[in-house]
């Protein structure tokens, strides 16, 4: 039985949910507020986690970002609900480190949806490579660990950074669509825009050489170390 863990500050939204859910013999716990959710999750460990990007006192983001730090929730699958959906608002939550947005107010169809594509993406490890090494030039990427050295100095990277850097490092010289990037660190079935990509891509190159991703116009990306 999957285990689906909500956190919202607003009952009805708690009770709408996790009704729904439940109808579905998910297992699923609630929780009000942003404190009570990381206590549960860890307590919990649940499969998945719509979270509330827009609480009192400790918001979405924070909690996410507190989520991730435990390493037993490193690789739980992390959706916000909320009702907007500006560009700065969607890279903000994947920088925190979640996995997709639904978009409020919820559908009783979109929700189960959503929830059973997330489910089966969390079931399915993301094999960017084989290797639980990758030293390319000035980088060593230890993707069991999820860390990152450059020059031998430790860098923290956001998941989803580390993911795509990964993703580029697996195969240098290799160009990246930008098609592929979106299936391969978003997933199918989240939906972002080219802006998002590219924002990602010059975090990257802020914290790194900046010669070492370069831009093939038009197609995508590829590392070159």
């Amino acid at each position: 039985m999957k285990k689906i863990l909500i956190v919202d500050d607003e009952s009805d939204i708690l009770d709408f949910l996790s009704y729904n859910l439940r109808a579905l013999e998910y297992k699923v716990m609630v929780a009000s507020n942003g404190e009570e959710g990381i206590r549960i999750a860890n307590e919990f460990e649940p499969d998945l986690i719509l979270l509330d990007m827009m609480m009192p006192e400790m918001d979405g983001i924070e909690t996410c970002e507190k989520i991730r730090e435990s390493e037993k929730l490193k690789t739980v699958m992390i959706a916000f609900l909320t009702a907007r959906g500006e560009d700065y608002s969607q890279i903000a939550g994947f920088d925190a480190g979640a996995d997709d947005y639904i978009l409020k107010p919820i559908k009783p169809k979109v929700l189960v949806s959503r929830v059973k594509a997330l489910l089966r993406r969390g079931g399915i490890k993301t094999e960017v490579t084989q290797a639980s090494i990758i030293n390319e030039g000035r980088i060593e990427i230890n993707t069991k660990h999820h860390s990152v050295k450059f020059d031998g100095t430790d860098i923290v990277l956001p998941r989803k950074e580390f993911k795509l850097l990964t993703l580029l490092c697996s195969d240098p010289g290799t160009v990246h669509t930008r098609e592929e990037i979106m299936d391969k660190i978003w997933g199918a079935e989240v939906v972002v825009g080219d802006r998002t990509i590219d924002v990602h891509i010059r975090k990257l190159r802020e914290k790194l050489d900046n010669d070492a991703i370069k831009t093939v116009k038009g197609v995508g990306y590829k590392f070159i170390g």
